[in-house]
């Protein structure tokens, strides 16, 4: 009884921004935090961990060199795709937390969900996961699932610290969305596979599959008690190394962004709709990563490589992957790509800092900073 009169007493001080009597916080908790705790969903460019701890020889993991290489104090795999931190972290850190949430089935291993998903937060992010579970089925921990998995975390916290608490807490904590890219890879290559093009009908049942399925997500967290979301749309997918490479000049693949394009504007207005007609009090942050992709210059930016990957093999670095006894570039701060698909720590520093608080042309309706001061 008396840890559980510990962490309400927690919960309270983190909520309202202040210290509470008899509670010694930790040396690392950051006072001056905008959202008492982020809770995270999507694919590998949110991942911090999940898929370390998944069966299985086709799960993607982020667990061996060079991943991780440039993360400070280790330089070691944690389970992010990156050569360091990804948008997720760069996202957290920006709202005064150290980085992201830890994973999921990492504080189950270790028996520390609970205190971290009171105290900071939780990432249900997995690699290869889409919007639809169908997406690399079996190897991730599809978007729905995740949401499944934070309401059984609810769960637990009610029974720990309350109902009345935790419904507080989570009003006005962040809920980050990264997810969708799989979703395009996945039906790109189903069409290959098929060896024709996509009519009309397939796009449109596409979308709509995709939007129902985003659609229920955030109602489904809505109703737990979410109000804060921060998502980040699909960016040029056609664009990254391990699509570039299939093209004999090495160009993006204008067809595939502009199905993604069309699918970033359905989502723009499922939550324009769910904010003013069916989820009274949500608030949210669109970041488009794709205009913000698009209409950023990669070499004003520092970057001297914009379609090659810094770790990998082959043509554009993109015929191999990224693992020990990879080709390595010599600075990884100057390439936009770290492996064949995903950003460097740099660009995803750069992506985030614009969501969080760059030119309004990169968020709408408001940017995270705002969201994050938003009363609930």
């Amino acid at each position: 009884m008396g840890y559980e009169l510990a962490v309400k007493a927690l919960v309270a001080s983190i909520v309202l921004g202040v210290a509470v009597a008899g509670v010694e916080p930790s040396k690392k908790m950051m006072w001056r935090r905008q959202v008492p705790a982020m809770y995270v969903f999507g694919d590998s460019t949110m991942d911090v961990g999940n898929n370390n701890y998944l069966p299985g020889e086709e799960v993607p993991r982020a667990d061996k060199p060079y991943y991780g290489i440039d993360l400070p104090d280790s330089g070691k795999p944690t389970g992010r795709f990156s050569n360091g931190y990804n948008v997720a972290d760069f996202v957290a850190r920006n709202l005064g937390f150290e980085k992201s949430p830890r994973a999921y089935l990492e504080l189950k291993a270790r028996s520390h969900l609970i205190p971290s998903a009171i105290t900071s937060g939780v990432s249900y992010a997995s690699a290869g996961a889409g919007i639809l579970d169908s997406t690399n089925a079996g190897g991730n921990i599809p978007l729905s699932q995740q949401v499944r998995l934070f309401r059984s975390t609810m769960v637990e916290m009610d029974a720990t610290v309350g109902p009345q608490a935790v419904s507080r807490l989570l009003s006005k904590s962040l809920f980050l969305f990264g997810v969708g890219s799989n979703d395009f890879f996945a039906f790109a290559t189903e069409l290959a596979k098929r060896n024709r093009s996509a009519t009309q009908g397939d796009v449109a049942a596409f979308y709509g599959s995709l939007i129902s399925n985003y659609s229920a997500a955030i109602t489904e967290l809505y109703k737990l008690g979410a109000r804060k979301f921060g998502i980040i749309n699909v960016g040029p997918v056609g664009c990254v190394p391990r699509v570039r490479v299939l093209n004999a000049t090495g160009g993006c693949a204008d067809g595939m962004n502009q199905l993604v394009a069309g699918f970033d504007a359905a989502l723009e207005s499922l939550l324009a709709g769910l904010a003013a007609n069916k989820l009274p009090g949500l608030a949210y942050s669109l970041a488009d990563s794709f205009g913000f992709t698009a209409r950023t210059d990669p070499h004003a930016a520092g970057f001297v490589s914009d379609d090659s990957a810094c770790c990998g093999g082959g043509r554009l670095g993109a015929e191999a992957d990224c693992l020990p006894g990879a080709t390595l570039c010599a600075d990884r701060d100057r390439f936009l790509f770290w492996d064949r698909v995903h950003p460097s720590q740099r660009a995803a520093m750069l992506s985030a800092e614009a969501y969080y608080d760059g030119q309004a042309q990169f968020t709408k309706p408001i940017s995270f900073k705002q969201l994050a001061q938003k009363s609930s």
